[in-house]
């Protein structure tokens, strides 16, 4: 039924893999905090430590280093709001497109004549890179494991192969 489905999504039996193009190099690593609204800004989330919130899990992988950005896989152990915008913040790789948490990590590259124009490339990709590439679950009625794939979009491969260029 459809409300065993809407539970497992709640109760994450659903393994979600999302591929991003993020800024710097992130290191391979368990990614984890809390995630609660943010004290100011209503539309933000913020991530702590100190137990404040919904616990929040990632699990990161390096995939491809391109110097001023790199592509990795993060694999979701829980599906908390903004989830992985707000750990690949907090490593300080956000995700290339993030307007709102990734300023500050930014502004070092657009100082670097050498990386200024792949700066400009990935500062004028115009939406979050980012993108569910595998999911799965358990279906209700069978209680088979179902997943679905799906290759990384033509934008995110054409910026890839544009900073490649430059």
């Amino acid at each position: 039924s459809h409300q065993q489905l809407s539970n497992q999504f709640k109760v994450h039996s659903t393994l979600r893999k999302y591929q991003a193009i993020v800024w710097g190099t992130p290191i391979n690593q368990k990614i984890e905090g809390y995630v609660e609204r943010h004290k100011i800004n209503r539309k933000k989330m913020s991530l702590n430590q100190n137990q404040k919130g919904k616990f929040s899990e990632t699990i990161l992988i390096l995939k491809k280093n391109f110097g001023i950005c790199s592509l990795v896989e993060c694999l979701l152990k829980t599906g908390r709001t903004h989830q992985v915008r707000l750990h690949m913040t907090s490593v300080n790789s956000p995700l290339i497109g993030d307007k709102i948490y990734g300023r500050s990590k930014i502004n070092q590259f657009s100082k670097k004549k050498e990386t200024f124009k792949k700066f400009l490339i990935l500062k004028n990709f115009s939406r979050h890179a980012l993108h569910a590439y595998h999911i799965g679950f358990k279906h209700p009625s069978t209680n088979s494991y179902i997943e679905f794939n799906s290759e990384i979009p033509k934008d995110m491969r054409d910026l890839l192969d544009l900073i490649v260029k430059y």
